[in-house]
């Protein structure tokens, strides 16, 4: 891996004492190329100067902003766990500094979604609390983080909360255990409403106990993709369920233990806002709510702006999209970065995060009949050898420079240049720029504080760039 920011230091300490000094006049950039000839590459420096010729403009207006970035990152399974924690101490050591630190070989990712219990990329099916075939325990005295400690999840998560201790966690379940379900079985089914309380207490019993083995949980999703009961685990959820669950049971729950973990409700893809909308326009649900999360594989990106239209008081988390292996890395960058890094973060997005971190190069670790055969993690792992995958790049493009705290702020989409720009907590400016026409796009990049002067900017065909100033 390319040293980002040691190269960028390095840019900055060569510059006459005077253009260091004068914060925002070298532009910096670095740029990912369809056919993966750069990859993250640093480009020259460029500068702010006067310009009297006309030309497509992108304008950075700071005086605009928009939500506040919690930020970027992945789906951290159990599988993921399992393979990371496999790796030599050494190999290991590295691989996490490079994606989770601030130092400047990192790509700093500071967002992680977990499952609570198994996901279906986890080896097999578990709950936190698992009994025999017709077996309930509704004070939930089995409750038991200890499979979470087989995957090597809570380890790994130590490790890297060590490495960086701000980082956000949100957690997400694909089922309630099967004894309270209607079906009994871990695909499909619902929750029956005599163990609405108990399920609500199971969410408070997890974040308690994962906050006392050191692991703050920031936010909780109700259910991973209520309306698809078909993956191993699932479990479906209505809209009208989800907000009994959430007022009468979940949201009291909360209070009553004093948990400040943020709930999101809906989790699932953009071709259904109207389920989100419905249960916050029940005040007594809406009390208790921070936003909604969204996937897309179903549906428009613009849906998440309905929502937040609906109802802008509150938030909005994107919280997953897949890359199918093999990688198409031309098709999955103009994707990953026009419809998630942009697309998302221009519909309100407070987080883009992607499925998953790391799996085999099988594709392995799942769960049978049900579980996802061919998702590409953004890392391959195969023993202590890492391959970067297209999440990889995609995420860094931003994680790498839109730290927590950012906002995103004014630009306009001009031409085939698809956009997004923000401003970190230090000041820098951030635009991200993908060229999704057919021939090479040069244009003007101008900033509100100084809009007689553009940066003169080239962006190949199907080409990303990072912009920082």
């Amino acid at each position: 891996m390319k040293l980002l920011k040691i190269a960028l230091l390095a840019l900055l300490l060569s510059l006459p004492v005077s253009a260091q000094k004068k914060k925002g006049t070298v532009v910096s950039s670095w740029i990912t190329k369809p056919d993966r000839s750069a990859l993250l590459q640093q480009q020259p420096a460029l500068y702010f100067k006067n310009v009297k010729q006309k030309m497509q403009t992108i304008y950075v207006d700071e005086k605009t902003t928009f939500q506040t970035m919690d930020g970027f990152g992945y789906c951290l399974t159990g599988g993921s766990a399992q393979l990371i924690g496999k790796m030599g101490e050494k190999e290991q050591s590295e691989l996490l500094r490079e994606l989770f630190s601030d130092n400047l070989s990192s790509i700093s990712i500071s967002y992680l979604r977990v499952s609570i219990g198994a996901s279906d990329l986890d080896d097999h099916v578990f709950s936190y609390d698992d009994l025999p075939e017709g077996a309930t325990d509704p004070s939930l005295a089995k409750f038991s983080l200890d499979n979470d400690y087989r995957t090597g999840l809570i380890p790994l998560l130590k490790k890297i909360i060590a490495i960086n201790p701000t980082i956000k966690i949100m957690g997400s379940p694909w089922s309630a255990p099967v004894w309270m379900k209607t079906n009994g079985k871990v695909k499909g089914g619902s929750l029956k409403p005599e163990f609405y309380e108990t399920y609500a207490n199971y969410f408070v019993k997890y974040i308690q106990a994962m906050q006392k083995v050191g692991i703050p949980i920031a936010a909780i999703t109700i259910q991973n993709e209520p309306l698809h009961p078909g993956n191993t685990p699932s479990m479906y959820m209505e809209a009208k369920d989800q907000a009994i669950f959430i007022k009468k049971h979940l949201g009291p729950a909360f209070k009553s233990a004093g948990i400040k973990t943020k709930i999101i409700l809906y989790d699932h893809n953009c071709d259904k806002p109207e389920y989100p909308i419905s249960i916050m326009d029940d005040p007594e649900a809406k009390q208790y709510v921070d936003g909604s999360g969204f996937h897309l594989y179903g549906g428009e990106i613009t849906a998440m702006t309905t929502v937040h239209n609906a109802h802008p008081d509150k938030n909005l988390y994107f919280t997953e999209q897949w890359n199918g292996g093999p990688e198409k890395f031309a098709e999955d960058l103009k994707s990953n970065v026009g419809n998630l890094v942009i697309g998302a973060t221009r519909n309100w997005a407070k987080t883009v995060l992607q499925w998953n971190l790391a799996a085999d190069p099988q594709y392995n670790p799942h769960t049978d009949d049900g579980g996802c055969t061919s998702c590409l993690g953004a890392i391959t792992i195969d023993g202590n050898h890492v391959t970067r995958n297209i999440a990889y790049y995609t995420m860094a493009h931003a994680a790498s420079y839109v730290e927590t705290g950012s906002k995103r702020i004014q630009s306009n989409i001009v031409g085939d240049l698809q956009n997004v720009a923000f401003i970190t907590p230090n000041g820098r400016k951030v635009l991200i720029v993908l060229n999704t026409g057919n021939t090479t796009q040069q244009f003007f990049i101008k900033d509100s504080k100084r809009w007689g002067k553009a940066v003169t900017a080239s962006l190949e065909a199907g080409a990303v760039a990072t912009y920082s100033w």
